[in-house]
């Protein structure tokens, strides 16, 4: 695949860089090498997912993990959550769970004779929403707010979230009995959709040989401290992306506006996601410039949930078969 020649090199120093030459070209920073690993060590022969969860984190993005029951999704959040460092929060999601659930309530102080806010557990670094399409469309909707502006409303009051705020959601396919669909406003919110699909057999076997992953997740230790992810996103925001990449990126969003097959089409977020998740990849492979590479691996994972077809059962499936159509069709910018 054609990169862009033009792109120019630069050699900015990054958070957790590792370099036994001052001259030599940027290489990735050492400190998502170790996050890639220490998760993997965990959830194995999933790498191209790992990496995928990654570079949603590095462009501050949330993560919808969607698969059949059993697969690995839950393990893949509680992973993550250990090997960042931040504070973290589990919710499990069910239907009779209710907005204040998640997001605080206000009880009446007897002593101070006034309501007092008890914050909620999305009051966290990391939250794991864990089945949140088992949750009724209300309940759903309750992040909204948090997952746009890092910010909750209750009783006419604003508070803020802690920074960094992440939103690892898992979800079960919606044939799956006792499951809601998410509401497109909250599709639209996560950065990016990934499908853990099942391990490669020898994987698989070794899973069994060792008795499983459960105690592997409690032995993941902190690799990344709030203040590291906060400046690997700065840094990721600082990867050049050029008007001939930024021209691609809005062709492909103009096409689904353009057809007629979608009923839904590709919006403007989607369309600040994919360039956010471009500079972030970049930088996970240890460019300081994206390339056209970059959009087209991560086209399907950041767009295929956002959009929706005129004719279509509701699979996403469909929905990202569509976007590699477009993707196949666009031309390339060299």
């Amino acid at each position: 695949m054609t990169s862009l020649a033009t792109a120019p090199k630069s050699s900015p120093q990054a958070v957790g860089d590792r370099r036994s030459d001052p001259g030599a070209p940027d290489r990735r920073p050492f400190k998502i090498e170790q996050l890639e690993q220490s998760v993997g060590r965990v959830v194995r022969g999933k790498a191209e997912v790992i990496r995928l969860a990654v570079v949603s984190l590095l462009a501050g993005g949330h993560v919808l993990i969607e698969d059949v029951p059993g697969v690995g999704k839950t393990t893949l959040a509680q992973t993550l959550s250990r090997a960042l460092g931040l504070s973290f929060q589990r919710i499990q999601f069910t239907s009779d769970l209710l907005p204040s659930d998640i997001i605080g309530v206000s009880i009446f102080n007897q002593k101070k004779q006034d309501f007092q806010f008890m914050p909620g557990p999305v009051f966290t670094n990391v939250l794991l929403a864990d089945e949140i399409n088992r949750a009724t469309p209300k309940t759903q909707s309750a992040l909204l707010e948090a997952m746009s502006e890092q910010k909750v409303s209750v009783e006419r009051q604003r508070y803020t979230l802690p920074a960094p705020f992440l939103v690892l959601a898992t979800q079960n396919p919606l044939e799956y009995q006792g499951t809601f669909p998410l509401p497109e406003s909250q599709l639209d919110r996560f950065l990016m959709s990934l499908e853990m699909g099942y391990p490669p057999r020898e994987d698989e076997r070794q899973l069994l040989m060792s008795g499983g992953v459960d105690h592997l997740v409690e032995t993941v230790e902190p690799v990344l401290s709030s203040d590291d992810l906060l400046q690997l996103q700065a840094r990721a925001r600082e990867i050049q992306v050029t008007e001939k990449l930024v021209d691609y990126i809005l062709t492909l969003a103009d096409t689904t506006r353009q057809s007629s097959e979608f009923s839904l089409p590709v919006s403007t977020r989607g369309v600040q996601g994919l360039y956010r998740a471009s500079q972030a990849l970049a930088l996970c492979e240890g460019r300081a410039y994206a390339v056209p590479d970059d959009v087209q691996r991560l086209a399907v994972p950041v767009l295929g949930h956002r959009v929706m077809l005129k004719r279509s059962s509701g699979s996403i499936d469909e929905s990202r078969d569509a976007i590699r159509r477009i993707l196949a069709s666009t031309p390339v910018p060299v």
